[in-house]
């Protein structure tokens, strides 16, 4: 049987591996992005290659009404979304003190309003038909605090946080809440957020990779997917818990130091 995925974020980086995938799988798509070009390349290329309809739904998800509208699009056309996707979000390095105001208040309202939102929206629905799944994207940012990235690293802690509890909410239920929480990736965010120029982002993993990780988790009803992470950073994220807070605190803070 045919399904729909919804994924936000999807002209670029894991976003667009994500609507890939789901194409390759034979799956219809509605993409979310602000950018009308690449969204409309993309819709072009999977419905040529794949055979399956792809809607374009051009909206800025740092905009409050944005949620709402893209969900109010979806409805008057008719269409279930069996897999609602968040993958939309960015992060920036700095000092709190010295970075711009809007455009921390941007970040959450894109990474924890826009996404708590739309989960809402849609799985009500997914309720109602007794039946879907999510993906949101986290990061495995959001298992410390992040000094120099202060506002990212707990927006995705929100992620996590929110995520795992309404999987739990739902666990007697066919709908199924995963959280993918890559490590440094591959994409264009490294470079908009200036995390390219640290330590952290010294070995990336492919979007292909994380985006294929995500999917398989998602499909199986997963938790947590934890990829994209070095066999060094796997025994860090290991000793985490053990490390005296202000330790880790200086550990990350030198991580993101910019070069």
């Amino acid at each position: 049987m045919k399904t729909t995925a919804l994924i936000t974020g999807a002209s670029s980086g894991i976003g667009k591996e994500l609507a890939k995938i789901h194409a390759e799988n034979g799956g219809d798509l509605i993409i979310v992005a602000r950018n009308q070009s690449s969204l409309v390349e993309l819709k072009h290329e999977l419905e040529a290659k794949h055979g399956v309809k792809v809607m374009v739904i051009v909206k800025d998800l740092e905009q409050p009404t944005a949620p709402k509208a893209i969900y109010d699009t979806v409805k008057a056309a008719g269409v279930t979304v069996d897999y609602l996707i968040n993958n939309a979000g960015f992060g920036g390095v700095g000092k709190f003190a010295e970075r711009d105001r809007a455009q921390d208040l941007a970040m959450i309202q894109l990474n924890v309003v826009a996404l708590t939102d739309l989960t809402r929206l849609f799985l009500t629905d997914m309720v109602e038909q007794k039946k879907g799944k999510i993906l949101n994207v986290s990061s495995t940012a959001s298992l410390m605090a992040g000094p120099l990235q202060a506002v990212y690293f707990a927006t995705k802690a929100y992620v996590t946080s929110f995520s795992n509890a309404i999987a739990q909410e739902l666990s007697d239920t066919n709908i199924t809440v995963t959280t993918l929480l890559p490590g440094a990736t591959e994409t264009e965010f490294g470079k908009i957020s200036g995390m390219d120029k640290t330590d952290m982002f010294k070995t990336t993993a492919s979007a292909r990779k994380v985006a294929l990780d995500g999917y398989n988790g998602m499909m199986k009803g997963e938790l947590n997917v934890i990829t994209g992470i070095t066999t060094g950073q796997k025994i860090l994220m290991a000793m985490i818990p053990f490390l005296p807070q202000r330790l880790k605190l200086k550990m990350v803070y030198d991580m993101q130091k910019t070069k």
